[in-house]
């Protein structure tokens, strides 16, 4: 009976230090990709094309206000309703964040609500000029 509770007794202190080194293990650094140079007044004509069904400059609509965007942290707008793993992501929204958001953002935070994507790279980079002239 001794030699069965040492080799259970074992055999958990093992698996406990295999979940302990599992969680140990860092997640892969993520590549954060700066946008081309983007040009703003093409931006703005992006943005309304394609994100004002959902979004507004100065108020919340089914997504976020864009105003200021730039510099916030993600899932920190006051008064909007973010889900739950956007509100807990610590990330911040940067030219690199909002590149890679734009072209998946379930990539950037899986579980988030936005099913929408910006395939072309200068598309992006336009968009993203134009946000960044919103303070």
């Amino acid at each position: 009976m001794n030699l069965l509770i040492r080799s259970v007794t074992a055999l958990l202190a093992c698996s406990l230090s295999v979940a302990a080194l599992a969680q140990a293990v860092p997640a892969p650094a993520r590549e954060w990709v700066s946008p081309p140079p983007g040009d703003a007044k093409t931006g703005a004509a992006l943005y309304q094309q394609h994100c004002t069904a959902c979004h507004a400059i100065d108020s919340n609509k089914i997504g976020p206000a864009h105003r200021g965007v730039v510099g916030r942290r993600v899932g920190g707008l006051p008064g909007y309703k973010y889900s739950a793993e956007l509100a807990a992501s610590r990330l911040r929204w940067t030219p690199q964040t909002l590149n890679k958001w734009l072209g998946d953002p379930e990539e950037l935070v899986n579980g988030q609500r936005m099913g929408f994507l910006i395939e072309s790279e200068q598309e992006r980079a336009d968009l993203i000029a134009y946000l960044i002239t919103l303070k």
